[in-house]
């Protein structure tokens, strides 16, 4: 029985034990010390109060003390991990900083950091300039002929603009416009292919890192295609739309004739209706003017002689006719 009481009370303090070493590391203190950093127990048992990890701290404290950056302080630290920044590499973009000459303060990096940045990686890219290759960017020369270009930027990140400066994608989509303005102020491609440098100059003298978070070194034209002849293709495609019109033009012309004749022959239609509507009067007319005493009987025989006459008279000057033997 007292062996078990004994068991349980070895267990018992063992736990008691893990839980003090876990709010109380006094192994980490001990690092700490040895390593030259000043913090207390206290200091440690806080921090797991404040739900912050001491390991990271302390390791964090003591990377900074090796490599001289003294101004780094526990409660600095603390205060960017509790705003959700990165502390190690804050610490780490500090010391390749330090190592590296570059003048960037610990406000400044946690800025950068808290910006969404990785202040270590602009850091390295700031020692070690970067190359973004640029995709295909097509542009038509003067002379109507399509190229193909593509270019190597090599940037470097400016520490000062990190913060509130445009990415690489803006980097990317003015090199493109450049490159576009350059081919199409060229007059001919031939030109643009003797000198792809030239567009590189032209592209690097409007400043187009301007507002951005990188300073870009130069731009290198890697590779130009030729393209389509676009001018030739425009030109083919205005004849075809010009055909297309003067073909609609003639087809409209052609139905307004079609009409006017379909009119015409309506109107002389509609004149002989209105003849024969006539000469259908004449008859009542004379049996009018009879009643009237207005023609008299000797001036419808004149007229009648009048009408044989104009009947003989045409038939003499008309086709000739076969009587009933076959003879003419």
């Amino acid at each position: 029985m007292q062996g078990v009481v004994l068991l349980v009370l070895i267990v018992v303090a063992f736990v008691l034990l893990c839980i003090f070493l876990h709010f109380v590391p006094v192994l980490l203190w001990l690092n700490a010390r040895v390593s030259g950093v000043s913090i207390s127990l206290v200091q440690l048992f806080l921090m797991r109060l404040r739900n912050v990890p001491p390991q990271v701290i302390v390791q964090c404290l003591i990377e900074a003390h090796k490599a001289g950056l003294k101004t780094i302080t526990r409660d600095d630290l603390e205060a960017h991990y509790l705003a959700g920044g990165n502390i190690v590499r804050v610490v780490h973009a500090l010391v390749s900083a330090s190592k590296a000459n570059i003048a960037i303060d610990f406000k400044q990096a946690t800025a950068i950091d808290l910006a969404g940045r990785d202040v270590f990686e602009a850091v390295q890219m700031s020692v070690n300039p970067k190359v973004i290759d640029t995709p295909p960017v097509t542009a038509v020369a003067k002379d109507g002929i399509q190229l193909i270009a593509k270019a190597r930027v090599t940037v470097r990140a400016n520490i000062e603009r990190l913060v509130g400066g445009a990415g690489e994608e803006t980097v990317l989509a003015r090199v493109g416009e450049g490159i576009v303005s350059s081919i199409g102020s060229s007059e001919t491609h031939k030109l643009v292919l003797e000198n792809p440098d030239s567009i590189s100059k032209v592209v690097l003298s409007k400043g187009l890192d301007a507002g951005t978070a990188f300073e870009i070194l130069s731009i290198d034209i890697a590779d130009i295609d030729v393209g389509k002849n676009i001018g030739a293709q425009l030109q083919m495609d205005q004849a075809q739309a010009d055909k297309n019109i003067a073909q609609a033009k003639a087809e409209e012309r052609r139905a307004m004739a079609i009409a006017q004749e379909q009119e015409m022959k309506a109107k002389a239609q509609e004149a002989r209706a209105l003849v024969i509507q006539a000469e259908a009067e004449v008859p009542k007319a004379m049996a009018e003017a009879f009643k009237n005493g207005n023609l008299g009987i000797m001036d419808y025989y004149r007229m009648k002689n009048i009408e044989a006459d104009t009947n003989m008279r045409s038939s003499i000057g008309g086709p000739a006719t076969t009587n009933n033997n076959g003879q003419n």
